[in-house]
């Protein structure tokens, strides 16, 4: 039948789409793999997976996904099951769990061992109602082999970890330890040398219990950053090819007399704020070193100890192409002796960075003395914060 000029324009404005509305052809199923799985990479791992029960089609796509972002997650046996769904290797593995115990560990990491080719990271995410418990009653867990891992982020939550007694991390080139409660200083030296990872270039230490010494020898280190190792009393490095150190309140925070030994005849950058000692610090000849970081305050007691590190620590060099010092004012400095008369030279310098932590006062004073020791710079960066410092 003929159809009048009414009923097709009428079906031309519902058009192809209209159809496909009423159980027409489904496009979206039709692309490629590789293409769905481009469009699931932009959703969280939950909506992903959610996408299974579209059709027989969808069923298997989240399961192809390379990387893995769960949010807060808090069933380990669930997060096992969704890693055991497929054999795809990850170059990213992302998981967020509260309050989280050795036990729980041990569910879903042998599977993430299995399925980790690229990045690796956990966050256990600890509540007040856990802080309170003691440590030892959340357990200690052994970091499992993972033989195919380049990068390795674990923030633990004062979680114990012991490292694992045999295997090469022969791909590992990163690995960031935060909040951690170790078994054994020895286990960590032995697992980072250059016999278990012979390509670690990265390495983080942070905010750590349970280590009375750390000795650091490997021959492919370019970074090494130590911060907060609660209870330290020495660290030896010895790493030819390390460009970067920073060492952050190892020593001070409980008062220990510094004993540090450094070999990195490559280093560019050094970044201390911590207890220096010339008698029991001692440091290799730095001849490429490029950048020096420390820390002074500007109020404060004679003597004080970073003031002291610092007034020790800036005559060793000379000559240094790039100077970052952070000036750093109390909250309250009635009663407070001005220390900045304290410095009476810094080393001959191309570039300064000045950080100001003013916290409500005028800095003229400080900058304009520090500018006078160093009257000869080409460039200066001024950068002024007002904020407080958790541990001043």
């Amino acid at each position: 039948m003929e159809q009048s000029g009414g009923e097709a324009a009428a079906k031309r404005a519902k058009g192809p789409d209209h159809d496909a509305g009423a159980g027409g052809e489904d496009r979206l199923s039709a692309l490629p793999d590789d293409v769905l799985v481009l469009i699931l990479l932009r959703l969280c791992i939950e909506d992903a997976a959610r996408t299974s029960v579209l059709s027989r089609r969808w069923r298997r796509i989240w399961t192809l996904l390379p990387e893995l972002r769960f949010g807060i997650i808090q069933d380990p046996y669930l997060l096992r099951e969704s890693l055991s769904a497929s054999d795809v290797p990850l170059r990213l593995l992302r998981v967020c769990f509260p309050d989280a115990s050795a036990q729980s560990l041990a569910v879903w990491l042998p599977a993430a061992v299995r399925r980790v080719s690229g990045e690796l990271v956990f966050f256990n995410l600890v509540t007040g109602i856990a802080i309170g418990n003691e440590e030892d009653e959340r357990g200690t867990f052994e970091l499992p082999y993972f033989k195919k891992a380049t990068s390795i982020c674990l923030d633990l939550g004062f979680l114990g970890l012991s490292m694992p007694p045999a295997g090469v991390f022969a791909r590992l080139t990163d690995l960031d330890l935060t909040d951690v409660r170790f078994h054994s200083p020895r286990e960590l030296e032995d697992a980072v040398s250059s016999l278990r990872c012979p390509n670690l270039q990265k390495l983080a230490i942070r905010n750590t219990k349970g280590l009375d010494s750390i000795n650091i020898d490997s021959e492919s280190l370019q970074l090494l950053e130590l911060r907060n190792l609660r209870g330290v009393l020495q660290v030896t490095v010895l790493a030819p090819a390390l460009k970067d150190f920073t060492l952050w309140h190892c020593f001070i925070l409980d008062q220990n007399q510094p004993v540090v030994k450094i070999s990195a005849p490559q280093l560019k950058l050094l970044n201390w704020t911590d207890s220096y000692d010339p008698s029991s610090v001692h440091l290799s000849t730095m001849e490429r070193l490029q950048t020096l970081s420390s820390f002074f305050c500007v109020y404060g007691k004679h003597g004080f100890p970073l003031n002291h590190a610092c007034l020790a620590l800036l005559p060793r060099f000379k000559t240094i192409k790039y100077l970052i010092l952070t000036l750093c004012y109390l909250m309250e400095i009635d009663n407070l002796d001005y220390l900045m008369e304290d410095m009476t030279m810094l080393p001959d310098i191309t570039s300064l960075k000045l950080i100001v932590i003013a916290k409500g006062h005028a800095i003229g004073a400080s900058a304009f003395h520090v500018l006078r020791l160093c009257s000869g710079i080409k460039r200066l960066a001024l950068v002024s914060y007002q904020f407080n410092l958790k541990w001043l």
